[in-house]
């Protein structure tokens, strides 16, 4: 989830909160508020009615029923008055209850007053109710308004603190695009300031154009040592061995003496392939390398087989080129005629004498995959976790292999965002799949 959005998120569930809370509060203060002015209201109408209260008004009210009620016309108020058993130790206590009473056709809440009072030797209990349906109405009322409110502030909150949050987040999102996500070469960082009034975006854009500026002068120096090392090394091993050549073709040696000539020439000839292949990866990985050529994968598997077909027909290999599809990628040419040429040639030296090569593709969902298969001795789970490490050999009976050949594949692949799997299976063979993503599927031609 988007930082953009966690934001707006948490503004909204924190207004939400406030806002529930608010309403909830306001509902429950209503409530006793209301209640304290109803009683309040009771209060006063019970002083009221005993103020003017007297003997002969008690008996006419009463009668022989020893008991009086009296409803005002639309039910709100009543006022009860009963006679009941004396008791000379009463006192004058008031007590609020809510009670609901039934009439005809509906029923009503009530917040009573109940007080006892003793008059001319008589208890009688006095009720004085009024009707409480207005507080519920107000109660529902802001109950309907809150949740009205709650949508309305819900959905312009969320609405109001996304474009907020976008607005401001916009440098943080344009520096790590800009800075971060589009930059494959440190050599050409754009070091333009993006521009914003937050100090913590302009911190952060400080640090990654000063952390760019020191890959770069490391880059830089990684690529004048390649280049040292590409002179220093190469330079004297070619010099040593054309010295040995020419000892071989003019020098009178003994058959031990030519035999370690020749040994040393062999160790000089490991020794510059070992390191040009270390160059080319250095190389690779650094970026020294264009894209700018338009590579057929189709032509160059074509090269490659004629280039290895002496060794196909000396190892007696069925070799099946079975690709369908005309895909043409923008890279370079020559490393991945490299990268297809150490695959199958791996293909060729890891199979069994008789064996079979099989090369072939497939286009599915904008995917289109290149795939490599050899029924030669395979690799255990081990090896296959370990095959692109360098010095990584497949086989330690293998003499002529330096360990760097899959480790070429993966430098190339990873320069051209092309993924590489392997699955394999020991003693039955192995199947390296190259997988291209294809923007336009249709400029495939099968």
């Amino acid at each position: 989830m988007k930082l953009q959005v966690k934001l707006a998120l948490y503004n909204t569930l924190t207004k939400v909160a406030i806002i529930l809370f608010t309403g909830l509060l306001i509902l429950l203060s209503i409530e006793k508020i209301s209640y304290n002015h109803i009683e309040l209201r009771l209060e006063n109408d019970k002083e009221q009615t005993l103020k003017n209260l007297s003997s002969s008004e008690i008996s006419s009210i009463l009668g022989d029923k020893k008991a009086y009620t009296d409803y005002n016309i639309l039910k709100e108020e009543f006022i009860t008055i009963t006679q009941t058993k004396y008791n000379p130790e009463i006192t004058r206590e008031v007590k609020f209850t809510t009670e609901t009473r039934d009439f005809d056709k509906y029923t009503q809440t009530y917040r009573i007053l109940t007080h006892r009072l003793n008059f001319n030797g008589h208890t009688y209990i006095l009720h004085i109710g009024v009707a409480i349906e207005s507080v519920e109405e107000l109660k529902s009322i802001i109950k309907k308004f809150t949740i009205v409110v709650l949508v309305i502030a819900l959905v312009l909150t969320l609405i109001s603190d996304l474009v907020f949050t976008k607005f401001l987040l916009a440098p943080f999102y344009k520096i790590i695009d800009r800075k971060l996500i589009k930059v494959n070469d440190p050599m050409n960082f754009d070091y333009q300031k993006i521009k914003t009034t937050t100090q913590d975006f302009e911190l952060l854009d400080d640090s990654i154009s000063s952390l760019m500026k020191k890959i770069s002068n490391l880059f830089i120096l990684e690529k004048q040592f390649i280049a040292n090392v590409s002179h220093e090394l190469l330079t004297p091993i070619s010099i040593i061995s054309s010295r040995l050549e020419n000892i071989l073709l003019h020098e009178e040696l003994s058959e031990g003496s030519e035999n370690k000539m020749h040994a040393s020439l062999k160790t000089l000839n490991r020794l510059k392939s070992i390191i040009n292949s270390l160059l080319l990866i250095s190389k690779v990985e650094n970026n020294q390398y264009d894209k700018a050529d338009m590579v057929m994968i189709a032509a160059v598997v074509m090269e490659i087989q004629e280039e290895l077909e002496d060794r196909i027909e000396e190892r007696q290999l069925t070799f099946s080129n079975n690709l369908k599809y005309i895909y043409t990628i923008k890279g370079n040419r020559p490393l991945m005629h490299t990268l297809l040429f150490n695959l199958i040639n791996n293909a060729i030296k890891y199979n069994n004498a008789g064996g079979a090569i099989i090369i072939s593709d497939e286009l599915k969902e904008g995917i289109y995959k290149v795939i490599i298969s050899d029924t030669g001795t395979g690799m255990d789970k081990k090896q296959i976790e370990n095959a692109f490490n360098r010095f990584e050999k497949l086989d330690t009976d293998e003499k002529e292999s330096y360990g760097l050949g899959l480790a070429i594949v993966k430098s190339i692949t990873t320069f051209h965002d092309i993924k590489v799997q392997i699955n394999s299976v020991k003693g039955e063979g192995t199947t390296v799949t190259l997988i291209f993503n294809v923007p336009n599927p249709n400029l495939i031609a099968a």
